[in-house]
């Protein structure tokens, strides 16, 4: 069917060596008193999974830093995972830049998990940042690919304004 279509289309797209059956999507919001939360999303076959959601509090970050936030949330969510012999995604998806990129592989490196592939997504634009690769992808906006990483994403931040309005 349709979802299929769209993981074997962002497989492509990506150059994944393998299809995306599990994705994981990373987040960072903050908000009033300064207070940082990161959030991890879990798609399976294309849809969201929220019984696996996780929220984090940043705890090693002073002030408003978002990529060593996100390198602390990926840190504590695949080390955790390495612990547990957990299931590891097939894509992280993170919402960013080359910036926030370049710190989540780096964090990969650093536990070991340098093969799982890593793409970022620009907030406004439908450019996918991926390692090793200078230019970043721009699919077509009505490509399958790019709607499923905009609903990973968009998930992503509505589960991080979730997170905080708990917080509150």
């Amino acid at each position: 069917g349709r979802t299929w279509k769209s993981l074997t289309k962002l497989q492509e797209e990506l150059s994944l060596p393998d299809l995306p059956w599990r994705i994981e999507g990373f987040d960072v919001s903050h908000f009033a008193g300064g207070e940082a939360y990161g959030v991890c999303v879990v798609f399976e076959q294309g849809l969201p999974n929220p019984s696996l959601y996780r929220r984090y509090k940043i705890r090693t970050v002073e002030g408003v830093d978002d990529f060593r936030s996100m390198a602390e949330i990926l840190e504590r969510r695949y080390k955790r995972l390495l612990d547990e012999s957990g299931v590891f995604p097939q894509l992280i998806l993170i919402d960013g830049g080359r910036g926030q990129l370049s710190f989540a592989v780096d964090v990969l490196k650093s536990l070991g998990l340098a093969d799982i592939p890593v793409a970022a997504i620009a907030e406004r634009e439908k450019l996918i940042f991926v390692p090793d690769r200078e230019e970043p992808i721009a699919l077509p906006r009505e490509s399958e690919a790019l709607m499923l990483l905009q609903r990973v994403r968009d998930e992503s931040h509505r589960f991080a304004l979730a997170a905080n309005r708990r917080a509150g």
